[in-house]
Order: structure tokens, then sequence, then C-alpha cells
């Protein structure tokens, strides 16, 4: 069993594991000129993450309403916001919230 200061130095470890894995990128790339393959993965990236959230949201779908009427709520609100606002964090996070509240209600 870890002791809470062990516990505190490995929550901290982490931290600053991850806060340099996603600032690398930034800090290697500074002063270079963009680059063909990082502008196409720019453009590219939104896309994929819809098509890996829409995905994962119908696996697992039946025929039961409390399965698939989260998931086209869910999916709705995400295609909805996203053509009201064209905002893409505002599209996921509240297709996500849309989701999880349909899925608690008829769960």
């Amino acid at each position: 069993m870890l002791t809470n200061f062990q516990l505190a130095v490995a929550v901290t470890v982490v931290a600053a594991i991850t806060y340099a894995c996603r600032i690398a990128p930034f800090a290697l790339l500074r002063g270079r000129g963009r680059m063909p393959l990082v502008g196409f993965l720019g453009d590219a990236m939104p896309l994929g993450v819809m098509i890996v959230l829409v995905a994962y949201t119908l696996d697992g779908v039946t025929m039961a309403p409390a399965t698939w009427l989260p998931a086209l709520a869910g999916i709705g609100a995400t295609a909805g916001l996203h053509l009201w606002r064209r905002a893409l964090g505002l599209s996921l996070i509240g297709g996500t919230a849309v989701y999880v509240a349909a899925s608690l209600l008829l769960g």
C-alpha cells in the first residue's frame, strides 16, 4: 500500500510526463514552416475524431429503445450543434452530454 507521500509523488510524476508529452509537439515544431503532413492531420483529424465517436456510440446498439434512443439523441445533438455553431469542442461536449443524460434517463 502506498503512503500519501508516495501517492503524491506518483501523481506528480505522471502529471509531468503527460504535460511534457502534450507540449513536446508544439516545442519541437516552433519556428518551422507548416509541413504538409501536419497540415493534412490538422484538417483530417476533426473528422476522424467524429467518425470514431459515432462508431463507438453505435457499438452495441440493439433494437431496445434504451440503447438506440441515447445514440440517436447524441448523434443528432452533435450534428445540430455543429451545424449551428461550427465549433468542434462545443459539438463534442454537447453531444456527449446529451448521450450520457439520455443513457442515464433510459437506463
